[in-house]
């Protein structure tokens, strides 16, 4: 039973269909999570799967940019009080600095990193995890570097719950700032669509396939129609994921590569960092739901 409430859980999570569609779905694959997802989304329950696969978990993410040279970060915790306690946060910005300072290859090297004070990123963890009473991990980061011409754009949501930073070719920090909002907001998992995998658009042809099977109008149509159709379906769902696709956050008359072209700019990168992302976390209170549905 217990596994059954966790799969529901993770299903409901990743394509918000209801508590018993989850487990219809579930029953009718074999508990298996990625062929569920599917069935969902031919039902008609779950539209789109993507962007969908993000578990809360406590801590902060951050950026720091100095010059050409910029450094994302995420460090967790237990719970959202030590988060937003001064301790925890001065830890982040701390460790923020000596990794962009210092420019390690991985996390094995970063832990060994020193700050001015001669402790490395270790021994700051393990005293402020002593200190807070709570696990403390130092999940992730990347460095980024840009050329003279190029322009960083760091955005930070919710005081640390998201973090993103874009790099422009041209433009300027107005924009890239503007596009680093985009990135936060919708999460792309693409910059252009010529960037999306043969296989992705493969499988979203076939999904959109199979849910045409449940629309009656739908086979009514000529074949040559019905392609259309099923064509700028999928279009549509992908485009969601593709940066320069989507509208500008901050003028939805725009798309993005609307906004990049006013202004002379392309983008060269991006990084986003959002709290928790991918971590499996319980709630008691959900599990209490579930096994209730499921009884």
């Amino acid at each position: 039973m217990s596994e059954l409430i966790d799969l529901i859980k993770q299903l409901r999570e990743r394509t918000g269909a209801g508590i018993m569609d989850c487990k219809k779905a579930l029953l009718a694959n074999d508990s298996d999570i990625e062929k569920s997802v599917v069935w969902l989304r031919e039902k008609g329950i779950a539209k789109q799967a993507s962007k969908a696969n993000r578990v809360a978990a406590e801590g902060v993410a951050w950026v720091l940019t100095e010059g050409n040279k910029a450094a994302v970060i995420e460090i967790n915790c237990e719970t959202d009080f030590v988060a937003n306690s001064d301790p925890f946060r001065n830890l982040v910005k701390e460790v923020n600095q000596i990794v962009l300072e210092n420019s390690p290859k991985d996390k094995d090297a970063a832990l060994l990193c020193k700050s001015k004070n001669g402790k490395d990123i270790k021994e700051l963890f393990l005293e402020a995890g002593i200190k807070l009473g709570e696990k403390l991990d130092f999940r992730r980061f990347a460095i980024v570097t840009k050329t003279d011409d190029e322009v960083f754009g760091p955005y930070i949501h919710m005081n640390g719950k998201i973090a993103t930073l874009v790099v422009l070719k041209g433009g300027n920090t107005e924009v890239a700032n503007g596009v680093a909002l985009n990135v936060c907001s919708n999460n792309p998992l693409y910059l252009t669509d010529k960037d999306i995998p043969a296989d992705d658009f493969a499988k979203e042809v076939e999904i959109e396939k199979e849910a045409s099977k449940n629309d009656p109008s739908f086979a009514k149509k000529p074949a040559a129609i019905q392609q259309k159709i099923i064509e700028g379906r999928v279009h549509k769902n992908l485009c969601g994921n593709v940066l320069l696709d989507e509208q500008y956050v901050l003028d939805e008359s725009k798309t993005v590569s609307d906004v990049l072209k006013e202004n002379k700019a392309a983008v060269a990168s991006y990084v986003r960092f959002a709290v928790g992302e991918g971590i499996e976390k319980r709630h008691d209170d959900f599990a209490a739901e579930v096994a209730n549905q499921v009884k």
